[in-house]
């Protein structure tokens, strides 16, 4: 029986999330599955993966075939690197500590990646939000004026005539 690592889809229309499964190869996409390993959600920025990494591991040392979608998501979350780390201590290329280290050393590599992108999101959100409301401003400013404007011209118009209006009165009353 050959064993994939692949995706279920779930949710809705033009909303998809997925589901990270170990399943047979025959099997149907949202079918019949080994286990569950994790959620993917592409819908956000960054997109959110929760992976259960031993059981993704385990699974690939049983020879687990991921997708092109599944490797990319493990290889992200650092599974296939664990692997690789751990394909080398057991030729004895490295010992188990330096593979640990070497690994540590990725994730926080990674994670501070990870935070970076978050923060220059919420930065770029928030000019955004800034320049928005500069430019109401603005807006509201200019209408402002051409309001107060066409009151002074108006309040002119009507300046002028109450004066002629008063001027004729006067001869009239004496």
């Amino acid at each position: 029986m050959a064993v994939k690592i692949r995706l279920a889809r779930h949710g809705k229309k033009a909303h998809a999330f997925y589901h990270i499964v170990v399943a047979d190869s025959r099997a149907p996409r949202d079918g019949k599955l080994i286990e569950k390993l994790g959620t993917y959600n592409p819908n956000t920025n960054p997109a959110t993966i929760e992976l259960n990494a031993d059981g993704a591991l385990a699974w690939l040392n049983k020879g687990a075939q991921p997708t092109d979608t599944a490797r990319a998501i493990l290889s992200y979350k650092g599974v296939m690197l664990k692997k690789h780390l751990e394909g080398g201590v057991k030729k004895g290329a490295l010992t188990a500590e330096a593979a640990e280290q070497k690994f540590q050393a990725w994730m926080n590599d990674k994670e501070a990646q990870i935070k970076a992108k978050v923060d220059a999101l919420a930065k770029a959100k928030a000019d955004g939000n800034k320049s928005r409301l500069s430019a109401e401003a603005k807006t509201k400013e200019a209408k402002a004026q051409a309001v107060a404007q066409k009151k002074a011209e108006a309040a002119a118009k009507a300046a002028p005539a109450e004066p002629a209006a008063e001027e004729a009165a006067a001869p009239a009353a004496e």
